[in-house]
């Protein structure tokens, strides 16, 4: 019998799952699609930081998570033997014009006391290389704290570290335990008819991997794309955000305006073979926060949703405060994270 079950097997299940390990649980994890078999099995893998500025709690908790993610993958690392692809490179920004530039400035100033000596966000002129984007000023923000990650392998580590250690991951099963429900998509489509409004939804991303190695590179983000150099000599970009859609899996000419507008501010990248394209709704809360706490219509059950485009970047603090609150009854969660928030 497990001490928790965890119902869906993506970044915030598994690793929710990890963390109760970690202070002794027993667990078993339930997906009919097995681990990343919804959004997290994409391709991106952007774990990058809010701007520092306007200061709240969620930014504060995700520069937590960020600060911790090089230990917990380490850890997931030595447990499974499989690399989730993670590495601290940073992320290069091109500013656009001289009001960009001056907002840039401003907030270098303003991450020293909120980022402390933990990282860095700097201007800086053009690097000497050709993996820099095109920038009109001729610089470019450049912080220390983005990281990034492969989304597919860091489910398939972490479920392996599950495992390792004795846990269960079942396509089908019966609970036991505290219950955590992490279903994703679905869970926010059933909480929404459950209550009769709009609690969340889906949200389709399409990104594409290209056949081209630059793994000691930062990431890029330029003309609102994501370019994310991985450990294994491909390169992803991404990604769309539609709220309208006929088919949630399937790329179209959106993904292939990413793919020109991405090759035009990286010229480096031009002729790069497209290797995968892919498609898949990630699950958006109501109030665009994760959604963290008691479950909102299963009584004793508890609920980690809406890791939306962020989900990665949040995991191991959500592992972390989820884990405290269903063994130990420590609830450290901040009050925009709560159900209440999107209810």
């Amino acid at each position: 019998m497990a001490d928790i079950t965890i119902m869906g097997a993506g970044i915030f299940g598994l690793s929710v799952a990890w963390c109760c390990q970690n202070k002794g649980a027993r667990v078993q994890v339930i997906d009919p699609n097995g681990p990343g078999g919804g959004a997290s099995g994409g391709l991106v893998g952007a774990l990058a930081p809010h701007v520092p500025e306007n200061w709240n709690d969620k930014k504060a908790f995700q520069l937590e998570s960020l600060l911790t993610a090089k230990r917990f993958w380490a850890a997931v690392e030595a447990t499974s033997g499989i690399s989730p692809g993670y590495a601290r490179t940073g992320r290069l920004q091109p500013i656009l014009d001289e009001r960009a530039l001056m907002l840039a400035q401003q907030r270098a100033e303003t991450a020293k006391p909120l980022w402390g000596d933990a990282a860095l966000w700097q201007v800086i002129p053009t690097p000497d290389n050709s993996w820099a984007p095109i920038s009109p000023t001729g610089f470019y923000i450049h912080d220390t704290l983005s990281a990034r990650l492969h989304p597919r392998r860091a489910c398939t580590a972490l479920a392996a570290a599950i495992t390792a250690r004795s846990g269960r991951i079942v396509n089908e099963g019966e609970a036991s335990g505290t219950v955590l429900w992490a279903t994703g998509v679905s869970g926010l489509t059933e909480l929404s008819q459950t209550l009769g409004r709009t609690i969340g939804n889906g949200v389709k991303g399409q990104g594409a991997l290209l056949n081209f190695s630059a793994p000691e590179m930062p990431q890029l983000f330029a003309d609102a794309i994501h370019i994310i150099p991985h450990t294994d000599g491909t390169t992803a970009i991404g990604s769309t955000s539609e709220r309208e859609y006929d088919d949630p899996t399937s790329t179209d000419a959106q993904l292939q305006e990413v793919i020109d507008r991405a090759t035009r501010a990286v010229p480096v990248l031009h002729g790069a073979r497209v290797i995968e394209r892919w498609a898949g709704l990630r699950p958006r809360a109501r109030s665009r926060a994760p959604m963290l706490g008691a479950h909102p219509t299963r009584p004793g059950d508890f609920i980690a949703n809406g890791g939306f485009k962020i989900g990665f970047g949040m995991a191991p603090k959500v592992g972390q405060v989820m884990a405290d609150l269903m063994l130990d009854g420590t609830d450290t969660i901040p009050d925009d994270f709560r159900p209440e928030a999107s209810l």
